[in-house]
């Protein structure tokens, strides 16, 4: 007792000697206002955070290269000592001890003490990625940290590679980790993300890497690897295939998802993950399509994904929000028409720490802004969420609705609304039927998280919490200011302080990520003396204010989530509590160590909210029940001899991490049937379905064929659908491979279809007025719009033009003043928002086209027009191009006949200046400068009339320049061009061609550098009118060597041939090639179904007449090395399923039956198809060539009133019933159903071609499985090969001579190869010509190098010294040949398979003599593919020369300021991964079948 008293007397006497001393040192009283200390930077921050938990502060200079340091929260700085080398400045997201500072170069500092001190760390000979963040992070182990980084080999930017390097220390050692990478991630990138497996979970690393053998985007693929890239494979993303086209990989939460894009469509795929080891395709109603640059992954929960897809275009898009299950395979819809903006950044934000509560903002004129594409003005009204995103209602203040200002215009960093305060929710926004300006806004908050809302401060306010809550700061946003505002009761009252500095324009006001510390940061900017602007920052305190530490009496228990009773309700299984400070409690939480007050939770009896459809389920169409998604997995063991049923998932589960108990037990397990886990058995028979139409004869058909990244049509599952036309105009679509069809378009006059090159989903539908009908979504629903004009009136022009990249962007071609006499002409009108709204391009054009092209560096806007000279019908054509809609335009040539473009190259034919008479090549590859086409100077044609482009995927341009012109005994030269298009050989001469200047001439598809031509072998008597006799010839090696095809022994009665095949001069193998074909589209060969080409011809000295009796249909399986005799007479084909079902049909007689091969045509089963014999004009299938459906085109013959179509469905044979069994990683396994194959040259032992062993996957014949998903055939390049004859051609000047050898023109000089160091100012060195030079795609290495065979490198003028030291090395031609043109050419091969699978069934385009039309004329035959080209090497440097300065400007301007962006500073309040892409190919064609 006396004890006790005694130290109530000394507490006493302690006060008053406190007190005392206080009065004696005022300075150290407590204050009534915060204190502020202000700081002058000498440029704007570029980035600046918080260590978590601390008042240290890093802020980045990027224009000083400086990073200043604060251990007070901004009251004094200090200057980190790095040199002004500061290029970036990265946090450690779950370390609050660790920062990186990345150099421009090499060199860069980490920091394991908030900044204090700083050790250098070396990336060897590798600077920051400017594409992607350069560190990625482990999050248990922080000293596990990614790098990503750009290696370059050359001086400058031109030849960088993407690499990837790793740490294991903490950069205490830094080692690489795979090259050709395009962003990698460890999977426990996040504390949510489990792989299940302690070793997967310590090292499993992801990333999106380069194709096996291309960098074309398209194929690119997922790489997995547990050891640091030691070893590596490629995940099966759907079912056992793997998926190329991945573009981008983020961790969520717990989730690992990764989006993928096929060619031709703008529609994504997104697979996930929840362990790093199984991948599911997440699937979205049926009436929702992913679209690349048009869905963002928003903030999500440890249960779910939180997507939001983008429904209405750009400018003003509008999209939709979606929640995934808990495994994130299956999404529902949530809400529609959310504000999005053009960045994919979307009005989405939960409330942080508090379960279910999300604020979105949503479109309300959603039909308004659709239909004026765009155009019209947004009315936006703000909504919340309490349950998970399950309803939403309006914001309310004093009764009125309230809308808020969300993250599509932030105008802070961190989160928008809400910080770890528990229920507090700030904002700026206004009252009224919708939101309206920032600046018209006030600034409003809530203290019951977002139920109710009141306005705190007049004006639009930046703003930020402190203190967990109790302290609110906010600064004027509309102009400058001299003050900030604070309030300690929860924003019922507000006190004012001056800032040290007047006129302070507000940037950026934040605190530490946590809310909890009781000081604030500031940046502003004020205008200096005459122009100059300051910029400061400050720091506000308010932890020397009187308020007292907070006690028990000071809190509340405080939930979010109320019932209509006013209870507390449950989300994910439990109620969810919060101890808060009272708003008018008079005292500060000053927890020590910034600590959080956590929440309290009580679980909830289960319901049926808390389940969700277990794995192989999905909702029922009333979304009551979970009902079977295909046949259930058969339970092992179970299901044997009488057994009819078992028990098994009932078809719910609890959603994993829910804590309700006991209630509904919705998981139980319930019996189901045995018969359920089996697949309905297939028929085992051949499905027929015929459709009659009224017509006389096809107009056109179209395919519109869905991608691998298409999801299913919202009325068709996996639709195969067909468009066709009649003679009549009336147009019909089949969704199921002409199973059934419809007329669409009732009682409209279609005059031609259009369908998208670039984009299969969209179609155009022409009619003979101004309205032309489309579908974007392949028939799913129908739109139109008014054009300017009728179409144009020449049949050989269409009359829409289309833009590589942007599917809604239209060039109309439509005929003018046709009324009157004589002055009818075409006019060129141009429209960004689908036929919305169109503006004149150029008036008395014959065409105008967009020039951009995927994998050119052409301007989007560069447009081509054909125009008269001075607007008169009479004078010669001009090329004109304008990159600005004719704003401005240029003049290339005056006097041309066409041009045309493709992937590589822009072609001009025009009429020389010194011979009218004949033509002139031009060519450019930037659509800027053009120029000459340099032809071989022994190749002399005197007058040029004509020329085809054959072919230019494989980097080097095969050009036929016709030589004989006599009417049916056409014929010329085959030159090609030299890898950069400086100079012509002559390939091959006596070349067939027709009149309308179409070339015998076919590439295989698939298999890189086989082709396949007919020359004429009579060209005197042919020229005096006897008629042309053809034979076949080949190429293995893109055109360096041709010869005869060898023949087989048999015909296809097994009975030998007449001739001695033996002799190949007067018996090999001549085939009926491209001049002669009805359907520009059947092709010999197919992408995918490599090794494979069937055709019709005969064996003898010449090429026959195309008759029954002296034809026969042949086919080969190892790239035209052999062939083999299958069936007499002549036949169409077609492959299916990539290969594994051919089938075939009479070609020039009626009949009622075909023939299919399962075995790659060894052996042949007849199908009878109807009871009446058909005369077939087509048979087709979808371009992929990947369907077990086919079409049989044709007119019954007894019948000249209707013609009908006959799908023959093959899904149902046994024998194709099980899907076949890929392992990417393990080719070779037993379960394997597919065998490695490498193609070869004839005239090798080995399997080298091109320099190198190109291993392709080909199922193996006698396996009964289905190919399904397309096949990336090309496995790998399993290794490079020495050099021989077969991996060069004659160089320029030099011509083949009767050994095989090249010899030198009699008469002229060698070339001059020190060129190329005047067109490459980096080159070191050139060889002295030797009279070969290499084929573009030959990747071959040392052994016969006949480029420098007895041949001395000489060093480029300026490089003596640099050729000195590096004499010897690999020199930066062939590093140009191995980095650009290989990938180049290879990704031609493989990459462009499809796109070059349509394209060459159209035909070839010739410029030159104007001769008849190809069948029925249509535009869609006569100008898919591009004729005639040449470029100096200069220009094909500009695709690199645009890169290079894509990544100036990117290292100029630093892509921006993070901060700026969603969950940029150090907040960590949630994170986008915005998923975007661009770049499709792809054509189809029309014509009367």
């Amino acid at each position: 007792m006396i004890w006790r008293s005694r130290c109530s007397a000394g507490r006493a006497l302690l006060h008053l000697l406190v007190a005392h001393l206080l009065w004696l040192n005022p300075t150290s009283a407590k204050k009534d206002k915060p204190e502020i200390s202000s700081y002058k930077l000498d440029n704007p921050p570029s980035n600046f955070f918080y260590f978590d938990d601390s008042n240290t502060i890093l802020l980045h200079d990027r224009e000083g290269g400086i990073v200043h340091r604060s251990e007070d929260a901004g009251k004094t700085w200090d200057k980190v000592d790095i040199d002004g080398s500061a290029w970036d400045l990265w946090r450690h997201p779950q370390d609050n001890k660790k920062a990186y500072i990345m150099g421009k170069k090499s060199t860069h500092w980490h920091t394991n003490d908030q900044g204090k001190t700083w050790k250098d760390f070396e990336i060897p000979n590798a600077r920051p990625s400017l594409f992607r963040a350069p560190l990625a992070f482990h999050a248990e182990d922080s000293d596990k940290v990614l790098i990503h980084g750009e290696v370059c080999k050359i001086r400058g930017v031109l030849d960088c590679k993407e690499t990837t390097f790793y740490t294991q220390d903490g950069f205490e050692k830094v080692g690489l980790l795979r090259e050709n990478t395009r962003g990698c991630v460890f999977a426990h990138a996040t504390p949510e993300f489990k792989t299940g497996d302690d070793d997967k979970n310590d090292n499993r690393i992801v990333c999106v890497t380069t194709g096996r053998v291309s960098f074309d985007r398209r194929e690119h693929k997922l790489a997995v690897s547990d050891n640091f890239f030691e070893d590596e494979e490629e995940p099966a993303l759907e079912g056992d295939r793997t998926v190329q086209g991945i573009i981008n990989i983020a961790v969520v939460k717990g989730y690992l998802v990764a989006a993928a894009r096929a060619p031709h469509t703008d529609e994504l795929a997104m697979y996930v993950t929840t362990d790093a080891i199984q991948w599911h395709r997440a699937i979205f109603p049926s009436d929702s399509r992913l679209k690349e640059d048009a869905y963002t992954i928003l903030e999500s929960t440890s249960y779910s994904i939180q997507v939001d897809v983008m429904t209405v275009d750009p400018p003003n898009p509008v999209g939709a929000l979606f929640t995934s299950n808990s495994n994130g395979t299956y999404f529902t819809k949530n809400i529609l028409y959310t504000n999005r903006n053009m960045h994919g950044i979307v009005d989405f934000e939960k409330v942080q720490n508090i379960d279910g509560i999300v604020l979105v903002n949503v479109v309300e004129n959603v039909d308004e802004v659709e239909r004026s594409f765009g155009r019209a003005e947004k009315r936006i009204k703000s909504q919340i969420s309490f349950n998970d995103g399950r309803d939403f209602k309006d914001l309310t203040a004093d009764k009125k609705t309230l809308h808020l200002h969300s993250v599509t215009e932030m105008n802070n960093i961190g989160r928008v609304f809400s910080s770890p305060a528990p229920g507090i929710v700030m904002g700026v926004g206004n009252t009224g039927d919708y939101l309206k300006d920032y600046e018209e806004g006030d600034l409003w908050i809530s203290d019951d998280a977002g139920l109710t809302w009141s306005k705190a401060l007049e004006e639009a306010h930046k703003y930020e919490f402190g203190d967990q809550g109790s302290i609110l700061v906010a600064i004027y946003d509309e102009g400058p200011t001299d003050e900030i505002q604070y309030s300690l009761d929860h924003g019922k009252k507000w006190h004012k302080v001056d800032l040290p500095e007047s006129k302070i324009r507000a940037k950026a006001l934040t605190t530490t990520p946590d809310s909890t510390a009781m000081k604030f940061f500031l940046w502003g900017a004020k205008r200096g003396e005459g122009s100059e602007i300051e910029h400061w920052v400050f720091s506000i305190n308010f932890e020397d204010m009187h308020e007292d530490k907070c006690q028990g009496k000071d809190f509340e228990k405080w939930t979010a989530r109320v019932d209509d009773k006013g209870e507390a309700s449950c989300v994910m299984g439990r109620k969810e509590y919060f101890s808060r400070r009272k708003a008018d409690a008079d005292c500060f939480i000053r927890e020590k160590g910034f600590q959080e007050l956590e929440p309290d939770f009580k679980n909830c009896e289960c319901t049926k909210e808390d389940f969700e459809c277990d794995y192989n389920f999905k909702k029922s169409d009333d979304g009551k029940d979970c009902v079977p998604d295909g046949p259930i997995p058969d339970p092992k063991g179970v299901c044997k001899g009488d057994t009819k049923t078992y028990k098994a998932s009932s078809g719910f589960r609890k959603i994993p991490g829910n804590k309700c108990e006991g209630g509904k037990d919705l998981e139980k397990e319930v019996e189901r049937s045995c018969g359920d886990t089996q697949k309905p058995p297939v028929s085992g028979e051949i499905n027929t379905e015929r459709t009659a139409f009224p017509a006389k004869s096809f107009r056109g058909y179209f395919y519109l064929e869905r991608t691998e990244s298409s999801s299913d049509s919202t009325k068709f599952s996996k639709d195969e659908t067909v468009v066709m036309r009649t003679d009549k105009s009336e147009v019909y679509m089949s969704r199921d491979h002409g199973k059934s069809w419809d007329q669409i378009l009732k009682g409209e006059n279609i005059k031609e279809i259009y369908p998208h090159p670039h984009f299969n989903d969209v179609c155009y539908f022409i009619t003979t007025s101004d309205v032309v009908h489309y579908t974007i979504n392949r028939g799913d629903s129908f739109g139109k719009f008014k054009a300017p004009s009728e179409p144009t009136r020449d049949r050989d022009l269409q009359a829409l033009g289309f833009h590589a990249d942007y599917k809604d962007w239209l060039i109309w071609t439509g005929a003018v003043d046709c009324n009157k006499k004589g002055d009818c002409h075409n006019d060129a009108w141009f429209s960004t928002d689908r036929g919305g709204e169109w503006k004149y391009l150029l008036r008395f054009v014959r065409k105008c086209e967009f020039i951009k092209e995927a994998g050119r560096g052409d301007k989007e806007k560069l447009v081509y027009c054909e125009q008269f000279k001075d607007e008169k019908l009479n004078s010669p054509l001009e090329l004109q191009s304008s990159d600005n809609w004719f704003a401005d335009q240029k003049t290339h040539f005056h006097n041309i006949v066409d041009f045309a473009t493709m992937s590589e190259f822009i072609i001009v034919a025009s009429k020389s200046q010194s011979d009218t008479d004949s033509l002139k090549v031009d060519a450019s590859v930037d659509g800027q400068t053009f120029a000459d086409a340099l032809f071989p100077k022994n190749f002399d044609v005197p007058v040029q009339k004509a020329y085809t482009v054959l072919d230019s995927h494989t980097h080097a341009v095969f050009m036929h320049v016709t030589v004989g012109n006599h009417k049916d005994a056409e014929y010329g030269s085959i030159i090609k061009s030299n890898s950069n298009g400086t100079s012509y050989v002559l390939s091959l001469d006596r070349v067939n061609r027709n009149t309308p200047g179409y070339v015998d001439f076919e590439k295989m598809l698939g298999l890189e550098g086989v082709a396949l031509v007919n020359v004429v072998g009579n060209i005197e008597d042919a020229e005096k009118g006897n008629g042309k006799k053809l034979k076949t010839m080949i190429t293995h090696n893109d055109g360096a060597e041709w010869s005869l095809v060898k023949a087989p022994q048999k015909d296809p009665e097994d009975n030998s041939y007449a001739c001695n095949t033996n002799d190949l001069a007067t018996c090999s193998l001549h085939l009926h090639g491209y001049t002669e074909r009805r359907d520009p589209r059947a092709v010999f060969s197919s992408p995918s179904a490599v090794g494979l080409m069937m055709a019709v011809g005969n064996v003898g000295e010449y090429l026959t007449d195309k008759s029954e009796k002296t034809s026969d249909t042949f086919i080969t399986r190892d790239g035209g090395v052999t062939w083999e005799a299958v069936k007499k007479g002549n036949y169409m084909w077609e492959y299916g399923d990539q290969g594994s079902v051919i089938i075939i049909v009479r070609d020039t007689v009626s009949t009622d039956e075909v023939f299919f091969s399962l075995d790659e045509g060894k052996t042949w089963t007849p199908y009878k198809f109807h009871n009446k014999k058909v005369h077939v004009a087509i048979l087709s299938t979808v371009p992929s060539d990947t369907s077990l459906n086919f079409l049989l085109w044709g007119q019954e013959e007894d019948s000249d009133s209707e013609i009908v179509t006959f799908n023959l469905d093959f899904s149902q044979l046994k024998e194709r019933e099980r899907q076949c069994n890929l392992n990417e990683n393990d080719p070779g396994a037993a379960d394997s159903d597919y065998y490695l194959w490498a193609p070869k040259h004839p005239l090798q032992d080995s399997n080298c071609l091109f320099g190198h062993v190109a291993q392709y996957h080909r199922k193996i014949v006698d396996r009964d499985c289905f190919n399904g998903r397309s096949i990336q055939h090309l496995h790998n390049i399993a290794k490079d090969c020495e050099c021989t004859r077969a991996d060069f051609e004659c160089d320029y000047n030099f011509e083949p001579a009767k050994d095989g050898s090249c010899k030198l023109v009699s008469g002229l000089e060698p070339p001059d190869h020190s060129q190329v160091c005047k067109e490459d100012a980096k080159k070191e060195s050139y060889f002295l010509p030797t009279g070969y030079r290499r084929v573009p795609l030959s990747t071959c290495k040392g052994g016969n190098e006949l480029e420098k065979y007895e041949s001395k490198e000489e060093p480029c003028p300026g490089h003596e010294t640099n050729f000195a030291e590096t004499h010897g090395g690999l020199s930066g031609f062939w590093l140009f040949i191995f980095a650009v043109v290989l990938p180049i050419g290879i990704a031609s091969a493989v990459g462009y398979w499809v796109w070059q699978n349509w394209n060459d069934k159209f035909g070839r385009i010739r410029l030159g003599e104007q001769g008849g039309a190809f069948d029925a004329g249509q535009p869609w035959i006569k100008y898919p593919v591009a004729v005639v080209s040449g470029v100096v090497a200069v220009l094909a440097a500009v695709p690199l020369l645009v890169g290079s300065v894509w990544r100036w400007v990117s290292g100029k301007f630093g892509g921006g300021r993070r901060y700026t962006t969603r969950g940029s500073f150090a907040r960590g309040r949630g994170d986008y991964a915005v998923v975007d892409e661009d770049e499709l190919l792809g054509e189809d064609d029309d014509e009367e079948v």
